[in-house]
């Protein structure tokens, strides 16, 4: 771990200067900026770290050398109050140096699609949505719809949302997989409890540089949106749906007024799907021998069930429940977040290596 906290220590200093010596590149001294702010909190918490080693260094040896009893009593004060706070800055600093995933701060796109359960399935889908939003608005986040296909019983085949925000990747990332729900239908007569099951896929956003889409890959249509947007965005040919030939994805886009705004914003979101797609393969090559439990976004992953009769919804893959299903259909899954959040980076760490360094 010292050796890891010297060379970031060192490239810290080499940023600074860098800093210094940029000039007029504006583009350069952003990306230095970046990387400086990114450094800086590991750097501080190193001087920390070093400077009460050095203290409790001093008071054992002073405590191993002193014969008057008062400064001997002075000197295992000191030692009692610096061994926890050592340890407290130690495990800090192991967990700031594991490695980060360099999309938590992006932007998502949430894709909800109903599976089985046919109509109480499509309306479970629709609770998801609503569920997500609220959880946005406690964040501080932004929703936007991109693209929905509704019944009319107030439920979705499949909702397309970006969500913007600080952090919305690393939060919501622990949300991709199966999502299942059993509680008595509407629409049943005889009290029967279904279960019905919807899929929820998270896709952070991802810039045009990193990931390019040759214009021959393509086909775009366009056509008359069908949902909101007033008047003109039914008379014109505003939506747009995209067809990527390679791997035979289709993104469909009818949100916006403009036909280019709706371009733009299926291209986003096939730049996210086609991204996350090449890091599940890069994913699944890297980590053959070790599948985490927690983190992995298998979209076959059966990840939650919502057990509205016993009030009850428990995450599988950590095996907690909550037994506040309203606070959680409202918007209140921080629980389950914190918790999941909470197991991957155990989980990283024990991976990294940082761990088992002194």
């Amino acid at each position: 771990m010292l050796d890891k906290l010297a060379g970031i220590e060192k490239r810290f200093e080499e940023v600074n200067q860098a800093l210094l010596e940029v000039g007029g590149d504006y583009q350069r001294a952003a990306e230095l900026n970046k990387e400086r702010i990114d450094l800086e909190a590991i750097v501080a918490k190193a001087k920390e770290y070093r400077r009460d080693s050095t203290r409790l260094d001093e008071a054992r040896a002073l405590l191993a050398s002193e014969e008057d009893a008062e400064l001997r009593a002075l000197a295992e004060s000191e030692v009692v109050d610096l061994e926890p706070r050592i340890a407290a800055l130690e495990a800090e600093l192991k967990l700031m140096l594991v490695p980060k995933d360099p999309r938590d701060e992006k932007n998502v796109f949430v894709e909800i699609r109903a599976g089985t359960g046919g109509e109480e399935a499509a309306i479970f889908a629709a609770d998801l949505y609503r569920m997500y939003t609220r959880y946005a608005e406690r964040q501080g986040w932004k929703v936007e719809v991109m693209d929905s296909n509704a019944i009319g019983i107030g439920g979705f085949k499949e909702i397309v949302f970006q969500v913007r925000g600080k952090g919305a990747y690393s939060k919501l990332k622990y949300e991709s997989g199966v999502h299942r729900v059993q509680r008595v239908p509407a629409t049943e007569s005889s009290g029967r409890i279904h279960t019905s099951t919807a899929t929820v896929a998270v896709l952070a956003e991802v810039d045009e540089v990193e990931i390019d889409i040759p214009a021959a890959d393509i086909t775009i249509e366009v056509f008359k949106s069908s949902g909101a947007g007033g008047q003109n965005v039914q008379k014109n040919a505003t939506a747009v749906r995209i067809y990527h030939k390679p791997t035979g994805l289709v993104v469909a886009c009818q949100d916006e007024r403009s036909q280019l705004q709706n371009k733009l914003r299926a291209m986003s979101v096939l730049r996210a799907r086609l991204f996350e797609m090449e890091d599940e393969k890069r994913r699944s090559a890297e980590e053959a021998d070790r599948r985490s439990q927690v983190g992995s976004g298998e979209r076959s992953e059966k990840i939650r069930t919502y057990n509205y009769p016993q009030n009850r919804v428990t995450d599988h893959r950590i095996n907690v429940s909550i037994f506040n299903l309203p606070a959680v259909m409202d918007g209140d899954i921080d629980g389950f977040i914190e918790e999941l959040s909470n197991r991957d980076e155990a989980d990283r760490l024990s991976s990294s290596g940082v761990d088992d360094e002194e």
